[in-house]
């Protein structure tokens, strides 16, 4: 059947991609969201604690990882309801296109756009701002570009549950949030409460961040930075999956 998720044909999701890519191509705002504000934000940051570089180099290789993540969670989210409540998602489920090269289709042109902030970012911080990093800032870049893949899936997940742009918007403080106050940025996770490092060792953005660490203090590659990005990872697929199950053509 055309609505199965079994397969995904590399063609139309191509094309899929292509065509999601051209769109982003006419929305300046989109694009300025996605490429210049994270960069602008690490900026920021820099100069909060110019007094204090130690501090930024702490925690602003976290904030790689995180701030992607962010951003794409929720431009992924917003465009992909728009693309519901338009009826081009029904128009083209109507068509030879399966749901899951739909979803590959996002992905592929969102990830393309994760690769472009994910440079833009690292580069500015290792290169400009003066991150001082133990390890290759090529690892940072792996993390920060899976941080942000991680924000597409779940962008693409939670779509399919709100009916308007303010809706998925309120996604993110159910989504995110939690995941930002436990995921080891303000404390180390082993530092609160029992129940609340048990929560946060679920929580993909804790590895993302822990990965980053990792990077950071790290001269040569560890056994858990393997781990912390094969979590991220894996959560990522799991949730694209879980996305191209729960797509629907329309809002109810």
């Amino acid at each position: 059947m055309s609505t199965t998720t079994s397969a995904v044909n590399p063609a139309r999701a191509l094309a899929t991609a292509a065509r999601v890519l051209r769109q982003l191509r006419h929305d300046p705002r989109t694009v300025a969201l996605l490429l210049v504000v994270p960069v602008l934000m690490i900026t920021l940051l820099r100069y909060v604690f110019d007094a204090s570089p130690h501090t930024f180099d702490t925690i602003g290789a976290s904030l790689l990882g995180i701030f992607p993540l962010i951003t794409m969670f929720l431009v992924t989210s917003i465009a992909t309801l728009r693309e519901r409540t338009s009826g081009t998602l029904e128009r083209l489920l109507a068509m030879p296109l399966r749901k899951g090269d739909l979803i590959a289709g996002y992905a592929l042109a969102f990830g393309t756009v994760a690769v472009a902030q994910s440079v833009l970012a690292t580069a500015l911080s290792v290169g400009v701002l003066g991150l001082d990093v133990t390890g290759s800032p090529w690892l940072l870049l792996l993390v920060a570009l899976l941080d942000a893949l991680l924000g597409t899936a779940l962008g693409l997940f939670v779509s399919a549950f709100a009916s308007s742009e303010f809706q998925a918007v309120q996604f993110m403080p159910a989504v995110i949030f939690p995941q930002l106050l436990l995921c080891g940025l303000f404390t180390a996770r082993d530092r609160m409460h029992p129940v609340l490092e048990a929560v946060s060792d679920v929580m993909p953005m804790s590895y993302a961040v822990d990965g980053m660490n990792q990077v950071l203090t790290h001269t040569d590659t560890t056994t858990a930075f393997y781990r912390d990005i094969l979590v991220v990872a894996g959560c990522a697929v799991l949730v694209l999956c879980l996305g191209a199950v729960t797509l629907r053509r329309r809002t109810g």
